[in-house]
């Protein structure tokens, strides 16, 4: 069988996981989602069900599926980047343990991103950094990091059941999904509409570095369409591969027309590193209020806004920009525009009553 005619996607109601579900739902093929609850949204896609900490439970879910793929988009945030490793490394090694085991996997893409190059959670961009832009051939950072774990147990899988791989290395990613802990559009959505309720300007929360110069995102379907590409092309295996839109850009240019599209006032940076998290302390209240008088389908700030992340990708200190030519070499030719991206989350939030409409 083809590697793409029964994928399975593992994290299928995540950014990533939704994007790959229904761009491979109309590829013919019979798509399988795993997800710890929910199912995916796509009709198409069957859902399999398993607490992905869980080997014996991945193993009875997995049994009998016989997948030819695996796209590997979950992660679980812990407490610590030893528990990051512990808990993430494993969930990959016991999902490939468990697909292996029927013998029809041809290729795994594994999902990680620009942490491999700025190192984890607790030592984000310290130490000695590569230069930009960050390019798949630099050594690993001397610091424990939980993607470097998921590298080494899709190796280590790879040799024992002797399919291809890709990782594909996105920064911070523009995506439909509700409930995600690293959704930086939802989240600005949401500080919109607070915005405007409670009559505050969108106040750009970020760092000098990132409002004055260059930066790059990665488009959820981008990533996707990535990820089929190294699946279905020899010139993509066994490699890392980075996977960002294709254009770059400044803050200071992308915030006021971002405040435009989510009808609020911007306010740029004024010497001031001022956090969402800290913005938007003790607003759980009204965010609920808005979700009742717009008959929002979530009135729980925390399903629908990851400050915390947004406030981690504009903060930084250091220039994040990402090189594409190994992928563009290999043949990949997607491109999207961040600005377009953006546009095209706002709208369909609101469409889905998660976002308010806006108002003009």
């Amino acid at each position: 069988m083809h590697a793409l005619s029964r994928p399975l996607i593992v994290g299928v109601t995540g950014i990533a996981g939704h994007a790959l579900a229904e761009r491979l739902s109309v590829r013919g093929g019979h798509v399988l989602g795993l997800s710890r609850r929910s199912s995916s949204p796509v009709a198409e896609v069957e859902g399999l069900h398993a607490d992905l900490t869980d080997a014996d439970a991945l193993r009875d879910a997995i049994a009998g599926t016989r997948p030819t793929s695996v796209f590997l988009t979950a992660w679980a945030r812990q407490d610590s980047e030893e528990e990051n490793i512990r808990v993430n490394g494993g969930m990959v090694r016991d999902v490939l343990a468990a697909a292996g085991a029927e013998g029809t996997v041809q290729h795994v893409a594994l999902m990680t991103g620009l942490k491999h190059y700025l190192g984890p959670f607790e030592a984000y961009g310290q130490g000695t950094l590569p230069e930009t832009p960050f390019v798949e051939t630099e050594p690993r950072l001397d610091a424990p990091n939980f993607y470097y774990a998921q590298e080494d147990e899709l190796f280590a899988a790879a040799r024992e059941h002797r399919f291809s791989w890709s990782v594909h290395r996105a920064h911070t990613v523009v995506g439909y999904a509700v409930g995600n802990a690293m959704n930086i559009a939802s989240t600005l959505a949401v500080y919109a509409a607070l915005c405007r309720e409670t009559g505050r300007p969108f106040t750009f929360p970020g760092s000098r570095q990132q409002w004055e110069g260059l930066t790059d995102m990665t488009d959820a379907g981008q990533a996707a369409e990535h990820m089929i590409w190294a699946t279905d092309s020899p010139s993509a295996h066994d490699q890392a591969l980075n996977v960002v839109n294709g254009d770059v850009f400044r803050w200071r240019w992308m915030w006021p027309r971002l405040a435009e599209l989510l009808g609020v006032e911007a306010e740029g940076f004024d010497g001031t590193v001022r956090p969402l998290e800290e913005q938007t302390a003790g607003l759980g209240d009204v965010w609920a209020r808005i979700a009742e008088r717009e008959n929002l389908v979530e009135s729980d700030l925390d399903r629908v806004a990851s400050f915390w992340h947004t406030d981690g990708d504009l903060g930084r200190d250091i220039e994040c920009l990402t090189d594409m030519s190994r992928s563009r070499l290999a043949g990949f030719t997607g491109y999207v525009r961040t600005l377009d991206a953006f546009a095209a989350v706002f709208d369909r939030l609101a469409a889905d009553r998660i976002t308010p409409h806006v108002r003009t």
